[in-house]
């Protein structure tokens, strides 16, 4: 017999329930609040909302599911099943958060705050959880793929983002590395650099757009469900020893952008998970390109 689908939602802590954690009490957290010209009200009803969206969301599971809760910070911790439905309930960002580690569980993205989050990924309001439960757990239900980085180094460690992924020092200091392309013969471009950032069509409307910009790129953002990813070097620096002739491109399926270390370290983190990094040391290297894994997103 098959598991019945169960239903995973997902949540972050709430700006009123982290100024509680902080202050202790909802009296010393209005204060701090109003000494810096702020009320507590508006956090407190963003919170309500937040809670009651959560109370909607967990009573539109069918009866016959099980049901499981998440929060933002023990993502790295909880063990997502096949079965799974996965129920984002937040903003745009949370579901860049969880996708990292799926392996093609759909995905519902539930807005909280409609008109205060842009939507792009959480695209559904509560009343709609129930019809989108049931749609998702059917064979063919609508689903958007939406192209995934995954950096994989030489120790097998591997990492999935679906905005971007930035490898860089550590300390936010200078990185040292050489970059180079899958299968060249030669060592690549020994840089020193503020890091490399390599994002998709998803994080094309954030991170990877300013970069894009500021450089004034030839090369168009990709969507979020073209298989095409675009790659920058954050403020490389020309001496002697390091060069700046491969500071931005673009990787198809099949390719592959490689870069060595030569610092004493460099963290690989993907959609600012900086906490939930990959730590290489000098002379080991990383892969870059297209991840064979999708976010399927249900619309």
């Amino acid at each position: 017999m098959s598991l019945a689908p169960r239903a995973v939602l997902v949540h972050r802590r709430t700006e009123y329930e982290e100024l509680l954690a902080r202050h202790g009490t909802h009296g010393q957290a209005a204060f701090f609040l109003s000494s810096r010209g702020r009320s507590i009200d508006e956090v407190f009803r963003r919170h309500d909302r937040t809670r009651q969206a959560l109370r909607d969301v967990a009573a539109a599971v069918p009866l016959t599911w099980r049901s499981s809760r998440v929060e933002r910070a023990d993502l790295d911790r909880f063990l997502f099943a096949p079965e799974d439905v996965v129920v984002v309930v937040g903003q745009d960002g949370l579901v860049a958060n969880t996708a990292k580690y799926l392996r093609g569980q759909p995905v519902v993205g539930i807005d909280t705050d409609p008109g205060r989050n842009p939507g792009v990924l959480v695209r559904h309001r509560c009343a709609d959880a129930a019809a989108l439960l049931r749609a998702a757990a059917e064979a063919g239900g609508r689903v958007e793929e939406l192209t995934m980085v995954e950096a994989v180094a030489d120790d097998t460690q591997r990492l999935l983002a679906l905005n971007e992924i930035y490898l860089g020092s550590p300390g936010h200091q200078t990185a040292r590395y050489r970059l180079g392309s899958e299968g060249e013969t030669g060592p690549g471009e020994a840089q020193a650099s503020s890091g490399v950032l390599v994002g998709t069509g998803t994080g094309a409307t954030g991170w990877l757009r300013s970069l894009w910009l500021e450089r004034g790129s030839p090369v168009g953002l990709p969507e979020p469900r073209d298989r095409r990813l675009l790659w920058f070097v954050r403020e490389a620096w020309p001496s002697p020893a390091t060069g700046t002739t491969r500071i931005a491109g673009e990787l198809e399926p099949g390719q592959g952008l490689t870069l060595t270390v030569e610092s004493d370290r460099i963290v690989v983190f993907g959609d600012g998970m900086e906490s939930d990094a990959l730590q290489l040391t000098c002379g080991q290297s990383v892969r870059l390109g297209i991840a064979e894994t999708s976010l399927r997103l249900v619309t």
